[in-house]
């Protein structure tokens, strides 16, 4: 159920393109939206998509993933275990600014006369690059070519090419070219998903440097102790006569360029911007560092550091490009291609969220925006790790093992919470519960066992048993302990494992008695521990001694999982032959949707939690998840019975919908309601569905318009970890999916269309995939298999 209306950018200002984002023209309506979606980032560190001027700007924000400042979270009324300190994002130094003069009048596109303007986010090579003419009010006329990126190669490092050519006359130009740190005031309305603002400032100055064309800053926030080195350096290539001066401050730092310039000839400006973090270097250190990343850049050049980027760019878009066409046969070849470009949009934003996130997680806006303040959730392993594990399994794996660098602090919070095991924080930063609402936060115990379930499709997509055994056996174990803990058995339930107190992903309905989906959840998790542990000790006897040795593990313990497992209670309600979201779920009185007013979309945002917990109302799919996740566990008709259930509960306030929603409509039957939820995760950002898209763009809807078409589309299943494909198509339809996938150092590329379904192994020793039910062996010797697509009626 989508409630709110989708932006419809203007075709003439935002023509489509399956590789860039266009814009051209300067359009100040969507410059909130734009400073989103034109962001440029690693992983890494980010930037909005901001001009080179700086101004006008909503927000001209510049994110370094995992720098934060904590903050004591103030309760009105305190209580044993409630999160203590909240943990915010900083908005850093901004280096990205370089302003022009002529003639000592600023380019100040508001008021500039543009003869020509295009910007766009080049998605091929990882660029922001932009190409206006500007005439001054004297008459002359200016071209300015620019290209910004942020390096995947190298991860500390920015650049910009910032070109200006005075077309017509002689003229005195000055570039300024800047960094500067202020800090931001923005408080945070009434709207829970934004920042939090800081009234004092954040980042105090620690250290300055200034030589030649050369400025690093330094500083360091009050409370989470961590330091940051921002430094930009430069080389200016003209053959016009030019003065170079520079201007250093604490907050502020300027290489200031003066040239004569003379009609024709071009001004070329090379930017070099590094970010580096520390919780234990010294200011002098780290500035060191960011010196050193400088140094090579000016050895390296601009041209060098972009063919390294575009090299990247290909590498990932050969592993991981979907190509779609005739979608929609009725529709215009003009709506194909903004299909694919919406297609490439998301992947291409998932990529700058994950890419370089070595060591941290993926905050939920990646680096696009301050909302959800930074932070890391649940989204990653459900929602990101399925187009990372088939895609850049080496990415998934650093994010795996992030989680698993927290467990002693999941230990510790388990402790607090009165529980045996690990209990992973529902939101964090820094491996610390951040979750200031417990009954929407902390009460999500699922997120134990989303992580659980993420490492082992993991395990079984690469077939790397040492980071299993090594690091995934441990977290297995402490999970096992908390959901064994939590559980008990229950004889109102005939002696099955309950799990009582608890909120699921629907946040609508919180602190419930067996909600279905963390059930489920809860059972996968202790069977694969279980299995896991009598695995290695049987195969694995020195990893075994290892990890008893570290964990205290005993076999009686394992045998009480495996009992819980297989003894889980999964609510279902025989009379309706539906399974109820939780115990209580269906005895509450349904809510009215169709006589809310849509202005009143999010709910969150205009009802008392105590007015929305008292109705069946959904905030995102539960029930529906759950069916996709564990679709072996239902029947097709126990799909069709929930979906038509649940579905018009589903208010679609949450971003995490739309593509769950559609790969199960597309699964049941229901390929028109399919393909429209299909185009809301699709378009969530590009047409800002959510309305919010100011605060940054929705990461883990972007990882779910891979799902749609992976999982939707193409049918894909992984449920034992063997790739199964059931596609569907309706008759007559021309449509055409052509993707590839990484399956245990191997890739195959899948080819569907009207005549049927293509699979091919272009590197690897070979392995078995399934078609419907037919087992086909790939290998170098028989590399391809065509097998027919079923139509629905067939079905």
């Amino acid at each position: 159920m989508i409630h709110h209306e989708r932006v419809k950018p203007p075709p003439h200002i935002y023509p489509p393109d399956e590789w860039n984002l266009i814009e051209k023209q300067f359009h100040p309506p969507f410059l909130e939206m734009t400073e989103s979606i034109f962001a440029i980032g690693n992983g890494y560190f980010g930037m909005r998509g901001c001009g080179e001027e700086g101004v006008p700007a909503v927000q001209n924000g510049t994110f370094v993933n995992g720098f934060y400042e904590s903050w004591p979270i103030v309760y009105g009324e305190e209580a044993y275990g409630f999160a203590r300190t909240g943990q915010t994002i900083v908005n850093v130094t901004n280096s990205n600014k370089i302003k022009l003069y002529v003639d000592d009048e600023p380019l100040y596109l508001p008021n500039a006369n543009l003869l020509n303007y295009d910007r766009r986010l080049n998605m091929k090579s990882a660029t922001l690059d932009r190409e206006i003419v500007w005439e001054t009010p004297s008459g002359k006329q200016v071209r300015i070519k620019s290209r910004r990126l942020v390096s995947f190669s190298h991860r500390h490092l920015g650049a910009i090419s910032y070109e200006v050519t005075v077309l017509n006359a002689e003229a005195p130009i000055v570039l300024s070219s800047e960094m500067l740190y202020l800090h931001d005031h923005q408080k945070r309305n009434s709207d829970p998903r934004q920042a939090k603002g800081f009234l004092d400032r954040t980042l105090h100055p620690r250290k300055q440097i200034a030589k030649d064309q050369r400025i690093v800053l330094c500083h360091g926030t009050e409370n989470s102790n961590m330091t940051l080195a921002c430094g930009m350096d430069h080389d200016l290539a003209t053959d016009c006569a030019y003065t170079i001066q520079d201007k250093c401050y604490e907050d502020f730092g300027a290489i200031v360029f003066s040239i004569d310039a003379k009609p024709g000839i071009p001004v070329r400006l090379f930017k070099y911007m590094t970010y580096h973090t520390t919780h234990t270097a010294s200011p002098e250190g780290l500035c060191a560092r960011a010196e050193r990343t400088l140094d090579r850049a000016l050895g390296q050049g601009f041209a060098l550091i972009l063919d390294d980027q575009e090299q990247f760019m290909s590498d990932f878009w050969s592993r991981s490009d979907i190509q779609v066409s005739n979608l929609d046969p009725t529709r215009t070849k003009r709506s194909n291609i903004e299909i694919q470009q919406a297609i490439r949009f998301n992947l291409f934003h998932v990529l700058q969220a994950s890419g370089r996130a070595d060591t941290t997680g993926v905050p939920a806006k990646g680096l696009t925006g301050q909302a959800y303040e930074g932070q890391y959730f649940w989204d990653t392993e459900i929602y990101l790790l399925p187009f990372l594990i088939y895609t850049s399994p080496r990415v998934a794996k650093n994010l795996l093992m992030f989680r698993y660098r927290m467990l002693d602090k999941a230990r510790k919070w388990a402790r607090e919470l009165s529980q045996k095991g690990a209990m992973f924080p529902w939101r964090t930063i820094n491996g610390e519960e951040a979750s200031a609402y417990y009954a929407a936060g902390t009460a999500q115990y699922h997120i134990n066992a989303d992580i659980m379930y993420a490492l082992k499709k993991y395990v079984q997509a690469t077939g790397d048993e040492e980071f299993l055994n090594d690091y995934g056996a441990e977290m297995l174990i402490e999970t096992a302990r908390l959901w064994s803990d939590l559980g008990f058995f229950s004889d109102d339930k005939k002696g099955k494992f309950c799990i009582h107190g608890v909120t699921g992903p629907d946040e609508y309905n919180t602190v419930v008695n067996n909600n279905t989906y963390t059930n489920l959840m809860a059972r996968e998790n202790l069977l694969y521990a279980a299995s896991t542990i009598e695995s290695l000790r049987e195969k694995n006897p020195d990893a075994f001694a290892a990890l008893t040795s570290k964990t205290g593990i005993e076999m009686e313990e394992v045998k009480d999982w495996r009992r819980a497992g297989e003894n889980m209670h999964i609510p279902y309600n025989e009379e309706r032959e539906i399974h109820p979201q939780d115990d209580a779920f269906l005895q509450k009185e349904r809510w009215d949707l169709k006589n809310i007013p849509p202005e009143n979309y999010p709910l969150l945002l205009f009802y008392h939690p105590l007015v929305i917990y008292r109705y069946q109302v959904i905030k995102q799919a539960d029930i529906i998840l759950a069916m996709f996740l564990f679709g072996e566990s239902f029947s097709l008709e126990q799909k069709k019975r929930n979906f038509d259930y649940y579905d018009p509960l589903t208010t679609g306030d949450s971003s995490l919908s739309s593509c769950i929603q559609s790969i199960v409509a597309s699964e049941i039957g229901y390929p028109d309601l399919a393909t429209e939820y299909a185009r809301a995760a699709l378009l969530m950002d590009l047409a800002d569905i959510g309305g919010n898209v100011k605060d940054g763009c929705h990461i883990a809807s972007m990882g779910g318009t891979w799902m749609v078409l992976v999982y939707g589309m193409a049918g894909m299943r992984d449920f034992d970890g063997i790739l199964t494909f059931r596609p569907r198509r309706l008759p007559a339809q021309p449509a055409r999916i052509r993707f590839p996938l990484t399956y245990r150092g191997q890739i195959l590329d899948i080819d569907m269309g009207p005549e049927g379904a293509k699979y091919s192994l272009r590197e690897g020793k070979g392995f078995m995939i399934r078609h419907e039910e037919e087992e086909i062996n790939l290998s170098p010797e028989t590399p391809v298999a065509i097998r027919p697509i079923v139509t629905w009626q067939s079905r």
